[in-house]
């Protein structure tokens, strides 16, 4: 098999080609570093070829895409001060009573805070059947009662009173109320007039 070689113009037209290529991208390259190097002025010159065009068109999205994720930066900076700063007015005012020497301390013995206990009931209630749930929660006392509904989700406690019988419902409606003498004449629900 003979080899044949390609014509020598056709390698030398390829070589200017490629040496005229080499030559934009330089004089590009120059023209960017010009810039960069320069401080900007008001108005900047265009570039002198499309390739040097393209490049600055590059960095200025660059740049562009640089200060915007600096902005973002300090604005989830500020965001996190803020937050700390929100944090700490928190605790301060929730400040244990043994901090503030003008507050009484408790009792060694005083019994565990009533919030959470109720808290726990309204979780546990609120996870029960309503049909299930309503039974017990009417054996409960009224007050009772009222703390743990007052504590629950409203969609919760509805559904609760929806089980309960009417007149332990309107019994404890009426202690929601606010209207604790005319519940006290409604029947309880164990009871028969």
């Amino acid at each position: 098999m003979i080899r044949r070689h390609p014509p020598m113009l056709l390698g030398l037209t390829v070589t200017v080609a490629a040496m005229t290529c080499m030559d934009a991208f330089v004089s590009a390259g120059a023209a960017v570093a010009e810039q960069v190097k320069a401080p900007p002025t008001a108005a900047t010159p265009p570039p002198d070829t499309r390739m040097g065009a393209m490049v600055a068109d590059d960095l200025a999205k660059r740049d562009a895409a640089a200060r915007a994720r600096a902005r973002a930066v300090d604005l989830q900076e500020q965001a996190a001060k803020a937050a700390a700063a929100r944090l700490q007015s928190a605790l301060k005012a929730e400040a244990p009573p043994a901090a503030n020497p003008a507050a009484p301390a408790p009792a060694a013995g005083a019994a565990p805070s009533q919030p959470d206990q109720f808290d726990t009931l309204a979780r546990i209630y609120q996870a029960m059947k309503p049909a299930k749930a309503a039974p017990v929660f009417e054996q409960l006392d009224l007050e009772v009662q009222y703390l743990v509904a007052k504590k629950m989700r409203e969609r919760s406690a509805a559904l609760l009173m929806g089980a309960m019988s009417p007149e332990g419902a309107a019994r404890l409606s009426m202690r929601m109320a606010g209207r604790m003498g005319r519940a006290a004449n409604l029947p309880s629900p164990g009871k028969s007039k």
